[in-house]
């Protein structure tokens, strides 16, 4: 337990930890009290494409706690500033997705369109998925456009059980058209980059806390930095026993997480 006494950074993930479908986990409050206390820099990097930064900025605040979008990184954001490393300006791209992943990427200086040609296929979750728009995604894939995926998770929580993730998706496109997506997000390591710059961290100040062995634990572990799972999201004890990933602590929740390292700060400091 003595490694949280060396962290100042945090990479936190949000569905599964922070809340569960639209409730707020217990101690919520309480933990980013405790964060600004210690001065514990952190960004809230989601997998979760459909929704922008201002949409966590103010479901957070409807919980009571004040965060800045800079904090805040989805995967949108990681999604469109990937291409903007990869891909010429005004870049023609097919979305699957929801509204906020269509406004990242324009925002970045990408054509949004639904005609081909297309020169790449970004998917993400998509509450309105059809069949026809995996067609398209899938001939525009077959046709040259580069594939690129959002994020891998197989599920994600919600209030009452799991639900499909967006890598179900990338999945039926995947065996579809024969050809595998680039992944922009957890556990790939750009957005676990793109935070430590923002927070000026390095990987031994560092640790990610989620609720997801697949993505943020191995992300975190391939990142090189501190790995905390929660138990309060899509992850049992049963699925941590028998996983290959294991990480370096574990934690019922956000509050048993706090109780504890708050205890090794308070016992440090004597």
């Amino acid at each position: 337990m003595e490694r949280l006494h060396r962290l100042r950074h945090l990479i936190i993930d949000m569905d599964g930890v922070l809340w569960r479908g639209k409730r707020p986990m217990e101690g919520l409050m309480n933990f980013f009290a405790f964060l600004r206390r210690y001065g514990i820099r952190f960004i809230l990097a989601t997998n979760n494409a459909s929704r922008s930064r201002m949409d966590y900025v103010e479901q957070l605040a409807c919980f009571g706690v004040t965060v800045r979008p800079e904090e805040v990184l989805p995967s949108c954001d990681a999604t469109a500033i990937y291409l903007q490393q990869i891909a010429s300006p005004g870049a023609r791209v097919f979305v699957v997705g929801e509204k906020a992943l269509r406004e990242a990427l324009a925002a970045a200086g990408f054509q949004v369109v639904e005609e081909e040609p297309v020169d790449f296929v970004v998917v993400g979750l998509d509450w309105g998925l059809t069949y026809d728009r995996l067609a398209r995604a899938a001939r525009a894939i077959w046709n040259g456009a580069q594939f690129i995926g959002t994020n891998p998770d197989p599920v994600w929580p919600g209030e009452d059980g799991l639900y499909p993730g967006n890598g179900a998706t990338l999945a039926f496109l995947e065996r579809a058209t024969g050809v595998a997506p680039v992944v922009v997000g957890k556990p790939e390591p750009l957005m676990f980059q793109i935070a430590m710059q923002r927070m000026g961290a390095t990987p031994g100040t560092t640790a990610v806390i989620g609720d997801q062995l697949p993505t943020d634990i191995l992300g975190g572990k391939r990142a090189g930095l501190i790995t905390i799972l929660v138990l309060s999201g899509a992850t049992t004890r049963e699925m941590l026993r028998e996983s290959t990933v294991q990480p370096d602590f574990v934690f019922a929740d956000i509050r048993e997480l706090m109780s504890t390292w708050e205890a090794v700060l308070e016992r440090n400091s004597l």
